[in-house]
């Protein structure tokens, strides 16, 4: 009977140690994890803003629809300025502007680009696919822009997009604003569940978004992530 109880103890003080070792792992785990899925949500953000700022560019206002957004981002083309050569000090001393040099060059007459040395001076306007001039090769393509959509670590679930196209701002201006955001429910609903609600409990009692956002519907805050 002693000996019973003496491994029943035995394996009291193990399970509470464990308990004890869990309740501070927990906490660092989490943090941990939310930590890295964050920097991944935060990046995709950055990325919507992007092409919703290039969608406003060209159409003048924001959209809620990421059909349309993505639909833009295939077929938009973005005007780019191919330069060669730059201006030297002395060239700028005797009064030569860019503007200038861009007029000389684009009259062809082969006198006067030398007497200004401009024979390796160009500039260029091209119109280059969208999706390659906002993004890195190796971020997206045509074929994978969809996931801009897509907020990561979720199942499979979107971001949520609101704009206000007719937004008054305290001076009486029309300012055109958007918001994408993804709740903490989508990105970390695997995670250790009560860690999760203490997380959204402590943002809730601050009075802010339980997640990551970039923009406002509520206030102009100049397309600022809630994390900058």
């Amino acid at each position: 009977m002693k000996t019973i109880i003496k491994v029943l103890l035995s394996l009291s003080i193990l399970l509470l140690v464990y308990f004890c070792i869990m309740s501070v792992l927990t906490p660092i785990r989490f943090e941990e994890s939310k930590d890295k899925r964050e920097k991944e949500v935060i990046q995709r953000l950055i990325d919507i803003r992007k092409a919703e700022l290039e969608f406003k560019d060209q159409h003048k206002y924001f959209t809620d629809n990421f059909d349309t957004l993505i639909s833009f981002l295939k077929k938009a083309k973005k005007k780019t300025v191919l330069k060669e050569g730059t201006l030297t000090d002395a060239q700028l001393d005797a009064g030569l502007t860019e503007a200038t040099a861009v007029k000389i060059v684009r009259k062809g007459n082969a006198k006067e680009i030398a007497d200004n040395g401009l024979q390796n001076f160009r500039r260029d306007t091209a119109y280059v696919n969208l999706i390659l001039s906002i993004f890195e090769p190796s971020e997206y393509t045509e074929k994978t822009i969809d996931k801009i959509a897509i907020i990561p670590f979720s199942n499979n679930e979107r971001f949520e997009l609101k704009v206000d196209n007719n937004f008054i701002n305290s001076t009486g201006i029309l300012i055109p604003v958007f918001e994408a955001s993804a709740h903490y429910k989508t990105y970390l609903f695997d995670l250790d569940h009560q860690e999760m609600l203490n997380v959204i409990d402590l943002q809730e009692k601050l009075d802010k978004f339980p997640g990551l956002k970039v923009g406002s519907v509520d206030e102009p805050n100049n397309n600022a992530g809630n994390w900058e």
